[in-house]
């Protein structure tokens, strides 16, 4: 009975999930609930709670994690710019003459986003606003429209700087460290933020470069005698003048994190300072715009932090269960041994993100199956790009994807949901086929960290 309480304890918590209870409470309440039902049968001993209060306070004084704010300062900053705006005209204008021309606008602008804000939400709702109605309106189908926009706005999952990698490079620091002390490993080696970063960059042009295929080669709008966006007569001084300065502030901060000069979190504050500069030169840094800012950046680190607590919660009764034991038995009992384990993972993380968040994800999942893995001896900057991709895919799943509700809410009531869905399957199948890629050539991701680092 015992053996079976942590796979009891886990599904619970999903559960309570898609009932949709707050992730935070849900993950400490059920945590908490199995912890005194534990001891009072006897199966669990309170002594493992002792340690929380060390554990919490371990989670708020990580400067690692003081990125996090920073980088959602800098995304937020940026979207109430209007940037996205001047930078999808700008591209518009550019390429207005080509076929598909706006489609290939919004994932080239996307992408640019993502390296800059890395905020999903943010990105998506914009580029549903500004670009959707036009798409429409030249003659892209609802699912092509809808498909382009929705994808791309996921984008800011796996090109850095993303909430996504910061989160999931503490992650994997904490499981590939206690992967080697289990090991017998007492002077471990450690794997950055930094590191992950690097790794993501050659995956996600990797990605960039497949959408804009498909865009090019499947996209077709039916209304082909028009230019995609507005006139055509404005020129490159205009484009290239709205953007130098974004592409200016990715460089910036990750050059200072690629060459050594800054770590993540100093290049953090490097780009959130960028992004008000770059507010205060396009005369949109007003008290009201400041206060805005500042709401929005403390509601989402809130809510991240929130959801720390409760995971660290859920993982210290986990243990005290004996879950991670449990995991590595299974694991070491699977037939095909490392690769059986590892496609286990990566289906069981594809499959949760159709009602998971990723970041309920990342926090419950990968500090279970992580230190396992990585004991296994995978390289912790390839199994990081993986998830990361994986999880990319949650935001686009039905029924419960974010991307999706994201753009339902800004949507004419005339585009049917039934067509959102139909336009983002491509786009699930090409980044399955990245994942496929990086399992054959895992050098996509370890070849630059190598190279940068040694």
């Amino acid at each position: 009975m015992a053996e079976f309480i942590p796979f009891l304890m886990f599904f619970t918590v999903c559960l309570v999930l898609m009932a949709g209870y707050p992730v935070a409470f849900s993950l400490a309440g059920t945590a908490l609930l199995f912890a005194l039902v534990g001891a009072a049968t006897g199966y669990f001993d309170m002594a493992f709670l002792q340690a929380l209060p060390n554990r919490l306070f371990g989670t708020i004084e990580n400067t690692t994690l003081i990125a996090v704010p920073l980088f959602i300062l800098m995304g937020v900053m940026l979207e109430k710019s209007r940037l996205s705006e001047d930078l999808l005209e700008s591209m518009a204008d550019l390429l207005g003459g080509l076929r598909s021309g706006l489609a290939i606008s919004v994932v080239l602008v996307g992408a640019l986003l993502a390296a800059s804000t890395g905020i999903v939400g943010a990105t998506v709702v914009t580029m549903g606003l500004m670009s959707l109605p036009t798409m429409l309106k030249r003659g892209y189908s609802s699912a092509q429209a809808t498909g382009v926009i929705a994808a791309t706005g996921t984008l800011g999952q796996i090109i850095p700087p993303s909430i996504a990698l910061v989160l999931l490079g503490d992650t994997l620091s904490s499981a590939y460290q206690q992967a080697q002390l289990n090991k017998g490993i007492f002077t471990p080696k450690t794997v950055s933020i930094g590191d992950l970063f690097v790794g993501a960059i050659i995956p996600g042009l990797i990605l960039v470069l497949m959408y804009l295929m498909y865009v090019i080669v499947f996209i077709r709008p039916a209304n082909q005698s028009k230019p995609d966006i507005g006139p055509v007569s404005k020129t490159l001084s205009r484009a290239m003048r709205n953007l130098l300065p974004p592409v200016f502030l990715i460089v910036t901060v990750l050059g200072s994190i690629l060459t050594g000069a800054a770590t993540p979190t100093e290049a953090a504050g490097v780009g959130a300072f960028g992004a008000t500069l770059l507010a205060a030169f396009k005369g949109q840094l007003t008290v009201s715009r400041l206060r805005e800012v500042a709401q929005n950046t403390t509601e989402v680190t809130s809510m991240v932090f929130l959801i720390l607590i409760g995971a660290a919660i859920f993982s210290l009764v986990f243990r005290g269960f004996g879950g991670e034991e449990v995991v590595e038995q299974f694991f070491n009992n699977l037939p095909g041994g490392i690769v059986a384990a590892t496609l286990l993972v990566m289906l069981v993380i594809f499959l949760l993100g159709f009602i998971l968040d990723f970041i309920e994800i990342t926090f419950v999942v990968v500090p279970i199956v992580g230190p396992v893995l990585l004991a296994m001896g995978l390289d912790p900057v390839w199994l990081g790009v993986m998830i990361a991709i994986n999880l990319q895919t949650s935001f686009l799943t039905p029924p419960f994807g974010f991307a999706l509700f994201y753009l339902r809410g800004v949507a004419p009531d005339s585009v049917e949901t039934s067509a959102m869905y139909r336009g983002v399957m491509p786009f699930i199948m090409m980044q399955l086929m990245l994942l496929l890629m990086l399992s054959i050539w895992p050098q996509l991701a370890t070849w630059l960290p190598g190279l940068i680092y040694n």
